[in-house]
């Protein structure tokens, strides 16, 4: 089931942008949401039922698995809708559904479609994992779990030889890199609490990335925290110790953040696809793994930390609010025409300006994420250095872009300590 033969590496798809940077990148699978049913219904960024059948035929083109998410939790109303997804996720050749409803399960089955239990659904032992596999080929493990524990559960896999209705072994999941909830697997109520506004339902409000202060209400004393975003756990990262992820047994390592930008699934999906094929071909050492790390930052995070996978007791807290990013972006303007036979990218600047030397970022559709610097600058036709607000600039690529595309300054930003 694996398409490499190696760990899969499953990849965030809010827009085509993101869908088109994962498959550039290396990606064996993307997930994606569709409407309102999925944990990132809030996104103005989901797909719609007519994009189905081209997110399906680019993926193909590339050999790429594709999984639709339907992970909320599901009322009665919602059950029509639900079977109109999964039915049109079919006709377009959807490869599997991510559930934790059994009333979507029994609808993806009925369907003849494949799924994958979502973490949602927490799965935190064998018994769960022999009960679940009569329904789903890919279980996707608790986030609490320690790869110690983990292992135990693939062993036992092995030993008994639990398959799924596919008939093949059942395969283990987890998340490898992103955003973490203080939840257990992401069940959380704090949104619906607050502002009645369901994480359930992929409508989270994310209140606990707000800095709060505790007040004890006896004393009036306020707690002393270190600054320290108590609800906000830092990002998952485990590119350093990816090695014993595999010798774990598990067999898909999904990367979150299908409501981040594209260029986050493209520096990501690079890093660690360069990490698994790197431990295939027996490479993997200490000095990528610092390179990585590095790359990795440059792109939206919290901090960093291994999650409980090394056996940590306690999780760790974001410092503040926003991204640790080295690098961000600065919106510059936006393609005009690409010269197919000079191979000269024509943009209108919109914003700030562009010279010779600057690290830039193209995004699109169908461009997918691009980066390179500028070693050669046309300015309203003539040669030049810079090009300003109101400018019409060339740049020679070795790529196609489209008038949708925007061009980007990449800069580096200082982060907190």
């Amino acid at each position: 089931m694996t398409p490499t033969g190696t760990m899969e590496l499953m990849a965030p798809a809010g827009n085509f942008e993101s869908l088109q940077a994962a498959l550039d990148n290396g990606a064996d699978s993307v997930y994606f949401g569709v409407e309102q049913l999925n944990m990132r219904a809030r996104a103005s960024i989901n797909f719609t039922l007519s994009d189905l059948q081209e997110i399906s035929d680019r993926c193909k083109a590339r050999n790429v698995r594709t999984y639709l998410t339907l992970n909320t939790i599901i009322y009665d109303h919602d059950l029509s809708v639900v079977k109109t997804l999964i039915k049109q996720a079919k006709e377009a050749d959807i490869t599997a559904v991510i559930a934790m409803d059994q009333a979507v399960i029994a609808s993806a089955r009925a369907e003849g479609m494949e799924v994958h239990i979502s973490t949602q659904i927490n799965i935190t032992n064998i018994e769960t994992v022999r009960f679940y596999a009569l329904f789903a080929d890919t279980l996707v493990l608790s986030r609490e779990l320690s790869l110690r524990q983990v292992k135990k559960i693939t062993e036992q896999i092995e030993k008994e030889g639990i398959c799924g209705p596919s008939g093949k072994l059942v395969e283990i999941e987890i998340f490898g890199h992103g955003a973490l909830c203080m939840a257990v697997s992401g069940k959380c109520y704090m949104s619906l609490h607050a502002y009645n506004s369901s994480a359930n339902r992929g409508a989270c409000k994310q209140n606990c990335r707000k800095k709060y202060t505790v007040i004890d209400q006896e004393t009036g004393v306020e707690m002393e925290l270190d600054n320290e975003y108590i609800m906000s756990p830092k990002d998952l990262c485990t590119i350093d110790f990816l090695d014993e992820i595999t010798e774990a047994g598990v067999k898909v390592l999904k990367i979150e953040g299908r409501g981040r930008a594209p260029e986050y699934v493209a520096r990501v999906i690079k890093c660690y696809r360069e990490a698994i094929d790197s431990i295939a071909q027996n490479t993997y050492d200490k000095e990528k793994v610092i390179q990585w790390m590095q790359e990795l930052e440059k792109v939206y995070n919290r901090g960093f930390w291994s999650g409980y996978y090394l056996g940590q007791k306690l999780g760790e807290w974001s410092k503040g609010s926003g991204s640790h990013a080295t690098q961000k972006k600065v919106y510059l303007g936006k393609g005009m025409h690409y010269f197919s036979k000079a191979k000269i990218g024509e943009f209108k600047i919109e914003a700030y300006e562009v010279g010779i030397g600057d690290a830039i970022l193209i995004t699109g559709p169908t461009t997918g994420v691009q980066e390179l610097v500028v070693n050669q600058l046309f300015v309203n036709d003539q040669p030049g250095t810079t090009a300003q607000k109101g400018d019409r600039c060339t740049i020679p690529l070795s790529f196609k872009i489209r008038p949708s595309d925007k061009l980007y300054k990449i800069v580096e930003q200082k982060t907190e300590a």
